[in-house]
């Protein structure tokens, strides 16, 4: 580890690495528990990848009243304008928070952490960061999330373009004058569409490239006057009980019935239903069999092609955004919201290349070359994604028993955990919203909440008991990723190209990198975990 001054070295029972929901609710979950503990977050601001993410058009697409912590302090003292919430506000509400939750006094900004090893001899974490702090911790918490790493194309000459260029998580926190500019968007993901669609009304030109449609579904935005809301306040006790048991974490499933057991017009009638509502519905609401059944997703693929086709002016757009052969999967690959995107392309500013049958050859110091066009720009935002779900992990330099590498165990076979929160090798290191848990296929503040109860009971267990680590064992954690990739082979997640395997890093071992069982299972295992004496684990070290 090379020489540390131990007088400089900071002492805690726990360090928790990010500021988003899973991050600050364990800070407040272990604080209330009496630990010493402290939250290191490498921005200057709540709001983990809403901190961060600035561009314009920016929202997220859990509808409120979900994406908010159950806490009543939080939720009686605080209302939110919109259904969909954008950038400003989810920042406001994470403010609101801190100050709440009085989480400043035990946070670092600014502080990224480079590395961490794992103390054989003292049963400790010791951590460093960037700028040379060191930290000593009994438990090692990188609730890095999901989006934490992010993924930049390797076109040729991509570093010589003399406008502006930055990834959309790294959008200036200044003003930019967009007006009449000459803008390229790389990307068609959750962020390049809501992000095209707001640029699209200010730039002088706009052009998308795009790898593969994007599947969006129409967003029902909704302004909400003071104190009015989706559910009264006085019923959302009731509606926190009920998401922290749903398959999703929100207040809706999938329908208990398939789609074939109704006849035509019952199911034209019910998918109809499902797509006026706005939101993700269609998707996570639909019928039972959706996500399993290639001619169920075929039949939710058709009626959303249609809807979208007629949308679109140009016959050849209507075949690149809405093409008349499936390209995979509907929703195995993460399904947008939107507000005017299809329209968009209608604009005589607006242009498409599908880098599929035009490639992208080179970038210059004002260009974007492909096999059949030059295109200048002053503005290149690539909306390019993550290294998803390990990627915040792989980025520290953890060594665990022995000296493994994290980063170098995960690249072997793809993520493997046990639950999801632990690796095998690495003692008392718990993460959530991560690989191997229902992350994305979970309502982010019901997971934070889950998980972070979870492993603040594993802590008071080890502290009533006095013992100095807890590290999962290899079988169990072999048996869990097994059970992981099981369920995700028993739907059609496999079937499409998308981070949800992996497959957007180039090398990355292709793995379901979430777990599609559902919350109430994932909550079942956590639980039997516990009542059969937290099996899979092996405990360590009676403290004096």
């Amino acid at each position: 580890m090379g020489s540390i001054n131990m007088t400089d070295i900071e002492e805690l029972d726990a360090l928790i690495i990010g500021s988003g929901f899973s991050g600050v609710y364990q800070l407040k979950k272990l604080r209330d528990e009496g630990y010493k503990v402290k939250l290191v977050e490498a921005g200057n601001g709540y709001g983990g990848v809403w901190h961060w993410n600035r561009y314009p058009g920016a929202r997220v697409d859990s509808h409120a009243p979900h994406y908010q912590f159950s806490d009543p302090e939080l939720w009686q003292n605080w209302h939110w304008k919109q259904r969909f919430p954008g950038g400003p506000e989810l920042r406001a509400y994470f403010e609101f928070v801190a100050k709440k939750w009085d989480l400043r006094k035990d946070t670092y900004f600014d502080t990224y952490i480079s590395s961490a090893t794992w103390d054989e001899t003292e049963y400790k974490w010791i951590i460093t960061a960037k700028d040379g702090r060191t930290f000593k911790a009994r438990f090692f918490l990188p609730h890095t999330g999901i989006a934490a790493s992010r993924s930049i194309p390797d076109w040729k000459g991509i570093s010589s373009f003399k406008g502006m260029m930055f990834h959309s998580s790294y959008w200036p926190h200044e003003d930019i004058d967009l007006k009449g500019k000459r803008i390229a968007v790389v990307g068609t993901g959750s962020t390049g569409v809501q992000m095209s669609h707001t640029l699209s009304q200010v730039a002088g030109d706009l052009v998308v490239f795009q790898r593969q449609p994007a599947l969006a579904l129409r967003m029902r935005q909704v302004d909400y006057a003071d104190q009015e809301g989706e559910i009264p306040k006085a019923e959302l006790a009731k509606f926190f009980d009920t998401i922290s048991n749903g398959y999703w974490g929100f207040d809706f499933e999938l329908l208990p019935k398939g789609t074939f057991d109704d006849d035509e017009a019952s199911r034209q009638a019910q998918l109809e239903a499902l797509w006026k509502e706005g939101d993700f519905k269609y998707w996570l609401g639909s019928y039972a069999d959706m996500l399993f059944d290639p001619k169920a997703n075929k039949l939710a693929y058709e009626f959303w092609r249609d809807r979208t086709r007629a949308r679109i002016n140009d016959p050849k757009l209507k075949e690149l955004l809405a093409p008349t052969v499936q390209p995979y999967p509907f929703g195995c690959k993460r399904v947008p919201l939107e507000q005017g995107y299809y329209e968009m392309f209608n604009k005589p500013n607006v242009h498409l290349v599908d880098v599929n049958h035009t490639p992208v050859v080179e970038v210059t110091e004002t260009e974007i070359r492909t096999t059949e066009q030059e295109f200048e720009f002053d503005i290149i935002v690539l909306a390019t994604g993550f290294d998803a779900v390990t990627g915040g992990l792989t980025s520290i330099d953890i060594r665990g028993i022995g000296g493994e590498s994290l980063k170098e165990k995960f690249a072997k076979r793809g993520p493997t955990t046990y639950c999801g929160m632990c690796v095998s090798g690495f003692p008392n290191l718990f993460f959530s919203y991560g690989p191997q848990a229902p992350a994305a296929f979970c309502n982010g503040p019901t997971c934070a909440e889950l998980q972070g109860n979870w492993i603040a009971d594993v802590m008071n267990r080890m502290r009533r008991a006095g013992l100095s680590s807890i590290v999962a064992d290899e079988a169990s954690e072999l048996a869990w990723s097994e059970h992981v990739d099981a369920v995700a082979a028993a739907s059609l997640l496999p079937k499409a190209k998308s981070w949800y395997m992996g497959d957007n890093i180039p090398g990355k071992p292709r793995r379901s990198q979430m777990y599609l069982g559902g919350v109430p299972n994932y909550h079942a295992k956590l639980k039997s975990v516990v009542s059969d004496g937290y099996k899979g684990f092996h405990f360590e070290g009676l403290r004096a």
